[in-house]
């Protein structure tokens, strides 16, 4: 049976004030964790489908063409091909920027002529805004600026940017 609540009870009401020790912990997984360890020595992985010759960077442990599990890691260059570029006068923490942060994908290269890597790398390039504004960054062939041994930690921003060569 079901009691209804007394007008005067409607009114009454309790204030808890609670922060709760909440304690979280992520992984980055198998995929994720191989990669950004690769970053801490200098080198980028992705994870290949022999069946179709794609290389996926970041990694992928199935392969989105051919529906079936990656077959291994392989080392990819630290170069690559500017494929989008934009110029951000917001920063990372959302404040105003003088000048603008150039940021953009990199389609990396494979080791060999014949995989592919897919779909690529999305990170800062080392360019000015007139580059951007007028495209002319678009297609052209970037390497990736490491920070020094004693700097790298296992992270993206392992490496700095990508300057044009």
């Amino acid at each position: 049976m079901v009691t209804p609540l007394k007008e005067n009870e409607l009114k009454e009401h309790m204030i808890i004030s609670y922060k709760p020790n909440a304690k979280y912990a992520y992984t980055a997984g198998q995929a994720q964790s191989k990669y950004l360890m690769g970053f801490k020595e200098g080198k980028i992985y992705g994870r290949k489908c022999n069946k179709c010759g794609k290389i996926y960077v970041p990694p992928r442990m199935y392969c989105d063409e051919c529906f079936r599990p990656t077959d291994e890691w392989v080392e990819v260059k630290d170069e690559g091909i500017v494929m989008t570029a934009v110029a951000s006068f917001i920063s990372w923490t959302r404040e105003r920027l003088e000048e603008p942060e150039i940021v953009g994908t990199i389609r990396l290269l494979p080791s060999n002529d014949r995989d592919f890597v897919y779909p690529g790398i999305f990170h800062r390039i080392c360019t000015t805004y007139e580059e951007v504004k007028n495209m002319s960054i678009i297609g052209k062939k970037v390497k990736a600026v490491w920070r020094s041994k004693e700097e790298r930690k296992g992270s993206i921003e392992d490496i700095q940017c990508f300057k044009v060569i």
